[in-house]
């Protein structure tokens, strides 16, 4: 008797993720956009995902446009979630000592949400994890739904399309197409590169306790 889905399920690792999901591929792929646009759990790895799945596109049996079109209501709908927690929930679900819903994550998702105001919409979804956090920062902000529904569409159309034209491009290259694993490492490096970054600036900027003080 097989079993659908193995005792553990290689979440980090595109490729296996992508093969355990089997002839549920799709459906697969739409999940993990889901989740990681907007519904609190940003440690999926929807860039690579997304640039894997074109790559291997032909080996899965599905096609760039049905990635794209998959990836683009799942993002959309992800960050609708994300913007009613926002709204009715907020900071409630957020406490400082947290692992995931951490307050100065929510926090780092409202200063680029007022840094670029709707257009972080477009701007986040490039960038890991905060691209989980922005849907709640603009909900928090009182953001009006239709505007943030037109800038979430138009985010979540630029993030699937380019991803996905990444892969096919890269899927043309001989070494690329041999070497996806390696590949995967990459653009997860890459895409939390300013995360990285801007942490350790804000770090730096983060004022010292005089001698004396309570820290």
């Amino acid at each position: 008797m097989h079993t659908i889905v193995p005792a553990v399920v290689p979440i980090f690792d595109a490729t296996s993720l992508l093969h355990t999901f089997g002839p549920w591929v799709l459906l697969g792929i739409g999940l993990v956009v889901f989740v990681e646009s907007g519904v609190l759990f940003p440690f999926l790895p929807g860039d690579s995902l997304l640039v894997t799945a074109a790559i291997l596109s032909s080996a899965l049996g599905i096609t760039p446009w049905q990635i794209i079109l998959v990836g683009v209501v799942a993002a959309f709908l992800g960050d609708q979630v994300g913007f009613w927690l926002g709204r009715r929930v907020g900071r409630r679900l957020f406490r400082d000592d947290a692992r995931v819903l951490r307050t100065s994550r929510l926090q780092e998702a409202e200063a680029f949400f007022a840094r670029y105001g709707a257009l972080a919409l477009v701007l986040g979804r490039f960038v890991p994890i905060v691209r989980t956090y922005v849907p709640l920062a603009a909900g928090t902000a009182d953001l009006r739904w239709r505007r943030f529904t037109l800038w979430n569409l138009v985010g979540g159309i630029a993030w699937v399309v380019g991803m996905t034209v990444v892969g096919v491009l890269l899927g043309g290259i001989p070494f690329v197409a041999h070497n996806i694993d390696v590949l995967s490492v990459v653009i997860v490096v890459v895409s939390v590169l300013p995360v990285v970054i801007g942490a350790l600036r804000a770090r730096r900027t983060r004022p010292t306790p005089r001698s004396g003080e309570r820290v």
